[in-house]
């Protein structure tokens, strides 16, 4: 496991600085309502999408123990959708502009949130099929993975708040944009390449 660490901390930044639902909305937040008020909105991504990716892992797990050679073929898989991923974002336009909320969103919304996110479902179980290996303790991998990115989480989340609006004017250039989304691709696609080499 501990070969697949680099690899697995720098997928894990690439995943959660890049622009997702997440992002968008503590950005929104931040510029609507401060860095403090929007605290509990962070923590609940923060430990809802690490408890996601444990809740995942332990399921995952089990199905692993039966069906061995599923583990490989989901790394695989998770693979190429990261890199689809990586491509997608390098290629993305400006995300559309959400408005404010009256209300940041409390602990437990942005905590449950997580389970309806699209980008959240993907990348845990892309991870979780990516950062583990058969055969070993799936148990300590899967929570491994988990800390990874309870990590990495909150201190991307805290950027995207703290600098929400300049942040908003630096992507507002196709230019700023197109080298931020370039550099967040190339991270992902960094992380997979040190899985096979």
């Amino acid at each position: 496991m501990s070969s697949l660490l680099l690899p697995l901390l720098t997928f894990a930044l690439a995943a959660t600085f890049t622009p997702g639902p997440n992002n968008i909305m503590v950005t929104a937040s931040g510029a609507n309502f401060g860095y403090w008020r929007t605290l509990p909105h962070m923590l609940g991504i923060t430990f809802g999408f690490t408890g996601m990716i444990a809740a995942v892992g332990f399921g995952l797990g089990e199905i692993f123990k039966v069906y061995p050679a599923l583990h490989e073929i989901m790394k695989w898989v998770g693979s190429v959708y990261l890199i689809f991923l990586a491509w997608k974002i390098a290629t993305a336009s400006k995300p559309e502009e959400h408005g404010g909320e009256r209300k940041p969103f409390t602990f437990v919304q942005a905590a449950l949130f997580q389970w309806v996110n699209p980008k959240a479902w993907i990348m845990s179980i892309a991870a979780l099929t990516a950062y583990t290996t058969n055969g070993a303790d799936y148990v300590a991998e899967t929570l491994v993975v988990a800390g990874a990115f309870f990590i990495v989480s909150f201190p991307s989340i805290s950027s995207w708040c703290l600098f929400g609006t300049l942040i908003g004017r630096l992507l507002t250039s196709p230019r700023a944009l197109m080298i931020f989304n370039v550099s967040m691709s190339a991270l992902i696609v960094a992380s997979i390449a040190l899985l096979y080499i």
